[in-house]
């Protein structure tokens, strides 16, 4: 079996800076959600043993410009993003969010090419339609190039997802 835990932590810990910075500077309030974790006992040493409680929601949550916000972190060294490395309860989870009006949505980590794209929920739930019904069972670097968004350092924010999520919003007023 494959441990995909620590797999993306630094980029974990880059989005966490991130989101202070967006609070000390007064623009959202993003938090990092704890996995459930349930005690099942103690080893000798008297150090607790701890499982996986419940599956989980997304990574993160929060308030930007008066609007709930709900994301899910996923890093991967392919040249694809596997649906393997999402649940099912991820993605069940940020389309009800969006349709109870949230921002919704998947920011991705692209080791291969060390590059950071925000894929939005509308994107996200139409390939995995797609995989449903006999497509692939990813999303290809190629396609995150050209329908996601690149996320940039900038305003003084190493991974400026806001400012994508401003564009977002901006284009479906206009």
């Amino acid at each position: 079996m494959i441990n995909y835990g620590k797999r993306g932590q630094a980029f974990e810990n880059l989005l966490n800076y991130s989101n202070e910075l967006y609070k000390h500077k007064g623009i959202a309030i993003i938090n990092k959600r704890p996995t459930p974790m349930k005690i099942i006992g103690k080893t000798r040493g008297n150090q607790h043993i701890c499982v996986f409680d419940k599956k989980s929601t997304v990574d993160f949550d929060g308030i930007y410009n008066g609007k709930a916000i709900a994301f899910e972190a996923k890093s991967t060294n392919e040249k694809r993003l596997p649906f393997s490395i999402i649940t099912d309860e991820q993605i069940k989870y940020l389309d009800t969010a969006e349709n109870q009006g949230a921002i919704s949505f998947l920011i991705v980590e692209m080791k291969v090419t060390r590059q950071v794209f925000l894929v939005p929920n509308g994107m996200l739930q139409k390939y995995v339609r797609e995989a449903k019904n006999g497509g692939r069972k990813s999303i290809p670097l190629r396609d995150l190039e050209v329908y996601a968004h690149l996320v940039k350092s900038q305003n003084g924010i190493p991974l400026d997802y806001l400012s994508v999520v401003d564009n977002l919003i901006y284009s479906e007023i206009s």
